[in-house]
């Protein structure tokens, strides 16, 4: 490791053009990106024509399309798709043998050794690197490591880690051994940190002393051994020194250990190398928030979130080797493993980042990405949002000839900050790649691509091998209104259901049309072809990119002693692009005070993190119910928002939705 401190409407290729149309392809460009070799490779005369095959042969376009980016097999599979227990379950690559792990550092180290695969950058300035060789023997040390320490297949460890080197060592190594790492975001507070570790039973914890945030320094040490004192599963932590001997960390003999990886064993004979096993074998749990209950273990297997985020990579961002993807979140939300996935698999260069978009600098973003030659930057709304308020001086202070394509998810777009991230950071040359899907399917339903035209804040369409479609409340297909986003076709990256819980995956997601996946997002359709997502159609809340599910919050509100019961909605905010309201019953002979009001957010706070911090808790005598006793979170939404709150025949009281109405704007409420 080293360290450092109007192109022809005709064309077959393409649809027809719109009105209102930013960007248009180099047609030279066009015809050179993976996309387009991969349609000439298929024998399709269209995208069109390519995605109409794939949704009646999902079986035949999933076998292109792991040939085309080169999915390192241990044994080829005999037959791509089995559907013999329905769409819900099925399973793909069936006689294969992949291992993910050793598929995305074993080839890319034999063929360049000295490449670099990794570029790290910690707020503080200082780079690290590793390259493709380096990568490679670090993952086998630690493998070796995880083994000694008893870790085997099957078990589940958790990982509470900002982006660092070590962090894409530990998932590597943790798979390596058939073993199942769970992504927790390094934000959360130890409740609900341990809600997740005590859900997939973890017996180890990787995490690290702490972080640099705004020059300031997150003691994550204190955190991770709050939430394993709630968590009995866990025998053992492994602690990764960012601060090294410079900080007296809190420690428990017996059961912390130093991650002391590889260094300590540099001499030791080879770790386990390429391992043959089925596809279907899990090797992560990503939880994700819904709008009831527990947050959902989704189970993801080495044949399906690995190679449908490098195909999203591929044929929707145009990556290959070569090039440099900097996308910036965090481990625990999907984007996180996705990119780890999709760049090494594919021979890219991942770059990551500790710390703040705009630290200790404004122009901080822009400088990384000059510094690195970063090829493909993917920043949500949120971030754009934040950064352009500095204004456009800091962003042409530096290069960003570099640039190559602009990738965007998390939410829904508003116009004036999607053209300042087309013109400013772009330079009007680049395209921006909206792409949304969700942790459920590995990564994107729909996104851009780089050989047809885009609108602004638009999706090109389902991305490419996505059977998506966009339905009415009985399933038919609607176009040129808003619509359910649903899939007709099983992926590989679907999730082979939720963790311990195969009846509400089935519920979740199966259960309201047959054979068809209801992802819980409206969406349209315009007359051009182009698509446009308008946020969640349950309650699941993005505050900031990050999902949380009304639930969540609610049981962290009643957990104050003051609150009877409450209730969680999104409201639009110009920056996070959605913010928490809870509004709250408190219990007979407690009185609404802001102090009180400013205790239920902090309660909410220590439960979920300071990233979820309600906006505004807000006091009411009742709240919105049906007659069955179901809260309305609709209505309290259109109440909150002075908006048409449609039909109301169902509620129990309509004096509570016009209670909060008239609250709304009460200089007391806060």
């Amino acid at each position: 490791m080293r360290s450092t401190s109007k192109r022809d409407a005709r064309s077959p290729i393409f649809g027809r053009e719109g009105d209102g149309v930013a960007w248009r392809p180099d047609p030279a460009a066009a015809k050179a990106s993976r996309l387009a070799r991969f349609l000439r490779a298929t024998g399709e005369r269209s995208l069109t024509m390519l995605q109409a095959r794939a949704v009646a042969d999902p079986g035949w376009f999933w076998g292109a399309a792991a040939e085309d980016i080169g999915v390192a097999w241990a044994r080829h599979p005999a037959t791509v798709l089995d559907l013999s227990d329905g769409p819900a379950w099925a399973r793909w690559w069936i006689g294969g043998s992949f291992d993910w792990s050793w598929a995305a550092t074993g080839p890319r180290a034999a063929h360049d050794p000295a490449g670099v695969a990794i570029s790290w950058e910690g707020e503080d300035g200082t780079v690290r690197e590793l390259t493709n060789a380096e990568l490679a023997a670090d993952v086998e040390a630690a493998s070796r490591r995880l083994t000694e320490l008893g870790v085997a297949p099957g078990d589940r460890v958790g990982i509470l880690l900002p982006m660092l080197p070590e962090t894409v060592v530990a998932i590597l190594a943790i798979s390596r051994l058939g073993a199942i790492f769970t992504p927790i975001f390094s934000g959360y507070a130890a409740p609900a940190i341990a809600a997740r570790l005590v859900d997939c039973e973890a017996t180890l914890l990787i995490t690290t002393d702490g972080f640099l945030r705004r020059g300031a320094w997150v003691d994550l040490k204190s955190v991770a051994d709050a939430a394993v004192a709630a968590a009995p599963s866990i025998k053992r932590v492994i602690v990764v020194p960012r601060a090294g001997e410079a900080l007296d960390v809190p420690w428990t003999d017996g059961r912390d250990e130093w991650w002391g990886m590889p260094s300590a064993l540099d001499d030791q004979p080879d770790g386990p190398g390429l391992v043959g096993r089925d596809p279907e074998t899990p090797y992560m749990i990503i939880y994700t928030s819904g709008t009831t209950g527990r947050p959902k273990g989704a189970v993801h297997v080495h044949g399906g979130f690995p190679i449908k985020a490098a195909q999203d990579l591929a044929h929707t961002f145009d990556l290959t080797d070569g090039d440099a993807l900097f996308w910036f979140t965090d481990l625990g939300w999907m984007m996180g493993p996705w990119a780890i996935a999709g760049s090494l698999l594919l021979g890219a260069r991942l770059v990551i980042y500790e710390g703040a978009p705009d630290f200790p600098g404004p122009d901080r973003l822009w400088e990384l990405v000059a510094r690195h030659r970063v090829t493909h930057l993917g920043l949500s709304p949120t971030v754009i949002r934040s950064v352009m308020a500095h204004g456009e001086g800091p962003v042409r202070g530096h290069d960003r000839s570099s640039l190559r394509v602009l990738g965007s998810t998390g939410e829904p777009w508003n116009p004036e900050p999607w053209w300042w991230y087309f013109r400013e950071v772009g330079e009007g040359r680049c395209p921006i790649i909206n792409y949304s899907g969700g942790t459920e399917v590995s990564g994107g339903i729909v996104g851009g691509n780089v050989i047809g035209p885009i609108k602004p804040a638009s999706f090109s369409g389902p991305c490419i091998g996505t059977a998506a479609d966009v339905v009415d409340e009985t399933g038919a297909p609607v176009r040129g209104a808003v619509g359910e986003l649903v899939i007709r076709a099983p992926l590989p990256g679907m999730t082979r259901g939720f963790w311990n819980d195969r009846s509400r995956y089935e519920e979740t997601y199966w259960s309201r049309w047959p054979g068809t996946w209801a992802h819980g997002d409206w969406a349209s359709i315009d007359a051009d072809g182009f698509w446009y997502i308008h946020g969640r159609s349950d309650d699941t809340l993005k505050v900031a990119g990050k999902r949380v599910g009304p639930a969540e919050v609610e049981s962290a509100a009643v957990s104050h002693r003051s609150v009877l019961e409450a209730a969680a909605i999104g409201v639009p905010h110009d920056i996070k692009g959605e913010a928490i309201v809870v509004v709250c019953v408190l219990r007979p002979g407690e009185t609404d005070e802001q102090d009180l009001r400013s205790a239920i957010a902090a309660t909410i706070t220590a439960e979920l993190g300071k990233p979820l911090k309600p906006e505004v808790v807000a006091v009411v005598r009742a709240l919105p119910k049906t007659r069955s006793g179901k809260v309305m979170r609709r209505v309290i939404r259109a109440a909150w928002l002075g908006e048409d709150p449609g039909d109301l025949t169902a509620l129990d009281d309509p004096g509570a939705f016009e209670a909060i109405r008239a609250m709304r704007h009460h200089p007391g409420v806060g």
